[in-house]
């Protein structure tokens, strides 16, 4: 039975088993291809993981990076106000708790809070600036229009195909 599965070809429709001691031909895939593809996505100008290691890092420099200069802008101004407070409510800390106040432990809860925005701010800096790397060439382009009633209104130009029209013969 072996000997008869050793030297018996595959049928055509046969996906062959590959046997010990046997190879199979390999189809030559080092050659260019027939058909050209065009560039369909422009890469950013870092990669998604590096832009949000940087504003993980310190927020605003992952944006910087994007070209999202206003976006960045206001990680940094919120990172400032942030640290800023936290150091404010921390020296107070220090008073009170040398004065023994009993406001002490709201103080502290304060110097928790504004520690947490800090973390927050981080990760929300790194998050946006990973999505901002993904959709780096997403067409967005919001145009504020006026709209009836003299309101203004801001939105997205979405761009779509047309049909070609039918053709008579």
């Amino acid at each position: 039975m072996a000997l008869a599965l050793a030297v018996a070809s595959p049928a055509q429709a046969q996906i062959p088993v590959p046997l010990p001691g046997r190879t199979q031909p390999r189809s030559d895939s080092s050659g260019p291809d027939t058909v050209k593809v065009p560039q369909f996505r422009y890469p950013p100008p870092v990669a998604p993981l590096s832009a949000m290691a940087r504003s993980l890092l310190l927020p605003g420099w992952g944006q910087a990076v994007l070209h999202r200069r206003v976006t960045g802008a206001l990680f940094v101004f919120w990172e400032g106000l942030a640290l800023t407070m936290t150091v404010k409510a921390s020296n107070q800390l220090k008073y009170m708790r040398a004065t023994n106040s009993e406001a002490a432990d709201l103080k502290r809860q304060e110097v928790q809070d504004w520690l947490v925005v800090l973390i927050f701010n981080h990760l929300m800096a790194g998050a946006e600036a990973f999505v901002s790397a993904e959709l780096w060439d997403f067409p967005s382009e919001l145009k504020v229009r006026s709209l009836p009633g003299g309101r203004l209104g801001a939105g997205p130009t979405i761009y779509w195909a047309r049909p070609a029209p039918a053709r008579s013969p």
